[in-house]
């Protein structure tokens, strides 16, 4: 990587009156060079683990079970994150007659390059094997990883941030963050950026001059990204001692990054197309799982509106028999989740806190036919 100078280095917020001197993108220990995306994402995973293992220990569940599947995941969550972002860009790593040079620049992920959907489907790949060889319940598991997802996103976008990448289109509005096209250019990719419409010409024909340095206006979509699911994150913590079924907090995540991640995506101008229609791949994605998400919740809510329905259509991935006593699924369920056991042959009693939780099976039965 060249050696950028620091006036280069500034990212300024204008119109917010914020300037941010010698922001780079790495730090040198020793000859090596570590990136501060590299660094952002093992925060993620550790935050994460400390957000999981909580919600674990609420729902009493085994929180040592968590620590192994996190450590299990970090691999796979990179892989498919570089793989996801690679078979939309093809074109850029594909070395005509040179596999080497071709496998190369694919496994080269120092230069950016990861999508986080493609993470999140190699993370329920990965959930869903793992669950079915602890034998233990997926959807309580989607449920409980929900926390952790959202805390290594909400952070992992600022990853973006030290790049200078994900960025938004043209704006000059109150939130409007400038770059210095020098800085790009010191880095030898503006010519690229320009020629795949990364840097758009409307950046360029609004170019400002701040403190002597020409600056494209963008929107830092990074931050809009990071700001809602921190909503998300927090809306979960205030909402988790009501959930009424398994899969509820899964399906709240999936809708509402969805949709957060639609808008997002339709402000960015460096998206992944499917082929040459001109639709971007995530915010395609995106809206299929908002309107998946919400069907399912609309669903289940009525579903848990009839007294002595099933608790969910998501039901209980492991085979899990549910025993209905007024609610659907209380916070505070106790579920058996060792990790060792048959969790086919488990009972997962919820008492629910209802008038009619001293029902007895029969009572329950029949509400059910």
């Amino acid at each position: 990587m060249s050696q950028i100078s620091e006036y280069f280095r500034s990212i300024f917020f204008p119109n917010l009156g914020i300037t941010l001197r010698n922001i780079g993108d790495h730090i040198n220990i020793g000859s090596f060079e570590v990136r501060f995306y590299g660094i952002i994402i093992m925060i993620g995973f550790l935050l994460a683990y400390v957000l999981v293992t909580n919600e674990a220990k609420r729902t009493k569940q085994n929180p040592e079970m968590y620590l192994d599947f996190i450590l299990i995941l970090i691999i796979p969550a990179i892989l498919g994150a570089r793989l996801y972002y690679i078979l939309f860009r093809l074109d850029q790593y594909i070395v005509q007659g040179d596999v080497g040079a071709t496998l190369k620049a694919m496994l080269n992920i120092r230069g950016g390059g990861l999508a986080i959907y493609g993470g999140i489907i190699a993370g329920v790949i990965t959930a869903v094997i793992f669950c079915k060889v602890r034998k233990v319940s997926f959807v309580l598991m989607a449920d409980t990883a929900t926390f952790g997802i959202l805390i290594g996103q909400i952070l992992g976008r600022f990853g973006n941030f030290f790049n200078r990448e994900a960025f938004g289109a043209y704006t000059n509005s109150k939130m409007a963050m400038a770059i210095p096209l020098d800085y790009y250019r010191s880095e030898g990719n503006l010519d690229y950026l320009e020629r795949t419409g990364v840097i758009t010409q409307k950046m360029l024909d609004n170019v400002v001059n701040i403190d002597g340095m020409d600056c494209i206006t963008v929107h830092p979509t990074f931050l809009y990204e990071s700001l809602w699911n921190l909503m998300l994150l927090v809306f979960l913590f205030i909402y988790r001692k009501h959930k009424k079924f398994k899969g509820e907090f899964a399906l709240i995540y999936v809708g509402g990054y969805g949709l957060g991640r639609f808008i997002v995506e339709g402000l960015r101008s460096d998206s992944l197309m499917i082929g040459n229609t001109g639709i971007k791949v995530s915010q395609a994605l995106a809206l299929v799982c908002f309107v998946t998400a919400v069907v399912l919740l609309v669903i289940n809510y009525v579903r848990c509106a009839k007294r002595g329905w099933p608790a969910a259509v998501m039901g209980d991935a492991a085979g899990t028999e549910v025993k209905i006593s007024g609610e659907c699924d209380p916070a505070d369920t106790e579920v058996e989740t060792s990790g060792e056991a048959d969790a086919a042959g488990t009972e997962v009693e919820t008492s629910g806190g209802s008038d009619d939780a001293g029902e007895k099976k029969k009572d329950d039965k029949d509400a059910t036919k």
